[in-house]
């Protein structure tokens, strides 16, 4: 009798949500990344199949958890908002993200970013942005054909997917909605959310005075008619009519 021996099972790979590394080196770093996706959601926030996140680790490639990169912020379309632990791109109708963002640090090695740079060329990012906020130097990446070529011309550049404009100052790069409102972040928020609300109890009050007002000519007419059909009566009683005056 022969026995037959069942094939070796592959093991199963697993693609791990963390490659170990922190989000940021530091704090300017970290507040670029929050800035440019909590906008970016917040923007994007009615548009179902936009999903957006924050170092998230993505793998293009199915069976190979050596391919992988975490983009600072990345933003993907036709895909459903939602929870991830990665973004593992066969899982995804194959789609690859195609906005890309990097905020450099004193610790980003030129290799590294060239790396970066390939890998998001070869595995279909359309634009790719990159900021330095130590030496306030933006540079960006447009897809042509094959290629992620660079961009002439970045200052005032509108992006042609996300339709948000950058512009750079002296001291700063500052991020434009389509709608012209710039770019903030939680505390510049929180400070237009209570001017807007200041406003709005000044708005009432305002309102409630005009009210008053109002209230009280009525209250003056009401009493001035009171007191003239009460000289009309007393006039009347004396045999005088008004049409006599």
């Amino acid at each position: 009798m022969v026995q037959q021996l069942a094939p070796p099972t592959a093991p199963e790979i697993i693609y791990p949500d963390s490659d170990g590394q922190p989000m940021a080196d530091n704090t300017e770093q970290f507040k670029w990344i929050v800035l440019i996706k909590e906008n970016l959601e917040i923007l994007f926030a009615d548009v179902a199949n936009v999903f957006i996140a924050g170092d998230l680790l993505w793998y293009p490639v199915e069976g190979d958890n050596k391919i992988r990169q975490a983009p600072d912020v990345m933003v993907v379309w036709e895909r459903a908002k939602g929870k991830r632990g990665s973004y593992k791109q066969w899982l995804e109708d194959n789609i690859p993200p195609q906005v890309v963002f990097e905020i450099l640090s004193p610790g980003n090695r030129p290799m590294e970013m060239f790396k970066k740079l390939l890998f998001y060329q070869r595995y279909g990012v359309q634009e790719y942005y990159i900021y330095d906020p130590d030496k306030i130097e933006f540079t960006g990446f447009l897809r042509s054909g094959d290629w992620l070529e660079p961009i002439e011309e970045i200052n005032g550049w509108v992006s042609p997917l996300l339709k948000i404009r950058f512009q750079l100052t002296e001291n700063n790069l500052e991020i434009y909605r389509p709608d012209g409102r710039k770019f903030i972040n939680s505390v510049e928020l929180e400070q237009l959310r209570q001017q807007e609300s200041q406003r709005a109890q000044q708005e009432s009050q305002r309102a409630q005075q005009e009210s008053q007002r109002a209230q009280e000519a009525l209250a003056q007419l009401e009493a001035e008619k009171q007191r003239y059909q009460a000289l009309i009566e007393r006039l009347r009683e004396r045999g005088i009519t008004p049409e006599q005056l």
